[in-house]
């Protein structure tokens, strides 16, 4: 037999891309139509009341083609026009404030400790210093597992009229809830491969009338990521360049799902699972690198302070079950591993990960 028959992929439980389940692909496997014509504009229409719902706004939601971070970089094109303030506890907050100075914006940054979350009062000290007029957030930091406080930033920033507010919400958004419009916020940001649970290369955003507003005065924002040209053709159900089609059906199948399941529901599972992970974690000994109050509820950072080989343990999860978690990243790998619990899991494949743990965990220990 070849490796392709006898070779199994494992099941994710990593940070992202996750699982995806067979009715999800079985929707992206719908015939191909023109993106330029009424039945992409029906397929386009028919997805935003859904992703309305998830993002807590009025606003149209714009579908990109692209990682999360072409938003993450079109959101500093097309709003820094003086500084831009970025909140940086991990990995991807980190490298954001890198981005703004590769966008050839003035750029200052709040910095944490990896592990700590980002304090409300230390967002108002910098703004208070005045000059900034944009601000961007991870409300998720899957590096660390940290969750930050995205209402209590919120306010904040709303106390400074002319700042706007930037949030990636890559790994949170549809698994808690982000009331965009309510909140304030200016730009919400997401890909779907964490836990909208769709293969990667699309993101969904929404902007603020303010947002939008800023973009319109604002030199050099580029042409892909163009805010204006978003804009535009969300008003006739449709992308400024050639749409992802066969996501975009994976797309209306997950929202459609979502919607179905009830948010509140989903959001109760998430958590539930989470709790999961958590008890396991607390039962073997080991330490939440998070801390208590500020921890994410789709995935956990685990401190290694059993001081397992965390690379053999992994290998040896996927050698024996087929499942696979993810090491620390970055500055922390080793130190650390994270285990998803985001998109579609449930209290029946969380257990089965769960005895997988216990089954190869003791020869670590």
């Amino acid at each position: 037999m070849s490796n392709a028959t006898t070779t199994k992929l494992p099941k994710l439980f990593i940070p992202g891309p996750v699982d995806i389940s067979p009715e999800t692909y079985q929707a992206m496997c719908q015939p191909m139509i023109g993106h330029r014509g009424g039945d992409f504009e029906a397929l386009y229409a028919s997805i935003q009341p859904g992703l309305k719902q998830i993002f807590g706004t009025e606003r149209p939601v714009y579908l990109s083609t692209s990682s999360a971070w072409g938003v993450m970089e079109g959101s500093i094109r097309n709003l820094v026009q003086k500084k831009v303030l970025n909140l940086c506890c991990g990995a991807f907050s980190d490298k954001w404030y890198g981005v703004s100075q590769s966008c050839g914006k003035e750029a200052d940054k709040i910095q944490v400790e990896w592990g700590e979350a980002i304090s409300p009062e230390a967002v108002r000290a910098k703004l208070s210093e005045g000059g900034f007029d944009t601000v961007t957030l991870v409300h998720n930091e899957t590096s660390t597992g940290v969750m930050n406080d995205l209402e209590g930033i919120a306010a904040v920033v709303k106390e400074f009229p002319d700042v706007l507010l930037v949030v990636d919400t890559v790994s949170s958004l549809s698994a808690v809830p982000i009331e965009m419009d309510k909140l304030g916020i200016d730009v919400v940001l997401a890909g779907v491969q964490k836990a909208f649970a769709l293969p990667p290369g699309l993101a969904v955003f929404a902007i603020s009338d303010a947002a939008l507003a800023r973009a319109e005065t604002t030199e050099g924002r580029g042409y892909y990521f163009d805010f204006v040209e978003f804009e535009k053709n969300a008003v006739k159900n449709n992308t400024p360049s050639t749409p992802a089609v066969s996501l975009l059906y994976g797309l209306k199948h997950q929202v459609d799902s979502f919607i179905s399941e009830g948010l509140e529901n989903r959001y109760a599972r998430h958590a539930k699972l989470n709790g999961m992970i958590h008890e396991w974690l607390e039962k073997h000994g080991f330490e939440h690198f998070a801390p208590e109050g500020n921890r994410s509820k789709t995935l956990t950072t685990i401190a290694n302070n059993k001081d397992i080989d965390v690379s053999g343990f992994i290998k040896a999860l996927r050698a024996k079950h087929n499942f696979l978690i993810n090491g620390g990243y970055g500055k922390i790998k080793g130190t650390t591993f994270r285990i998803s619990n985001m998109g579609n899991e449930t209290v029946e494949t969380m257990q089965e990960l769960i005895e997988a743990l216990d089954d190869v965990l003791p020869e670590f220990m």
